[in-house]
């Protein structure tokens, strides 16, 4: 069974940093699109981060600058590197395995940005 794990989550105040991780129990990891989504209360998921299988990365506009997706294919992790934290990031933030028509999802982190 497919199980995806994030954790670093946390409170925060505004301008500082996270770092997210997410283990992934996938086979072939290496060929999986990861990304990061995040849901803050009332809202819908958005996309916020991802990174191919040839880390090739994508960003929302509102990111751009601040935050970074990696990955360690040796390891089965991708990382979500946030800086310069602003309250608005504030969300449970997901993450996503996909290849084809494969899609897995983690349970999700708290991330909480005090002003």
């Amino acid at each position: 069974q497919v199980q995806l794990v994030e954790s670093g989550g946390g409170l925060v105040q505004t301008g500082g940093s996270l770092r997210l991780s997410c283990a992934a129990s996938l086979t072939f990891f290496s060929i999986y699109t990861m990304g990061w989504y995040r849901q803050a209360p009332g809202k819908q998921r958005e996309l916020v981060a991802t990174i191919t299988s040839e880390s090739r990365t994508n960003y929302v506009d509102s990111v751009k600058g601040r935050f970074t997706i990696s990955r360690d294919n040796a390891k089965n992790t991708v990382y979500l590197q946030m800086n310069s934290l602003k309250p608005e990031d504030a969300a449970v933030y997901y993450c996503n395995a996909r290849r084809q028509f494969h899609t897995y999802w983690g349970q999700g982190t708290q991330v909480t940005v005090s002003s």
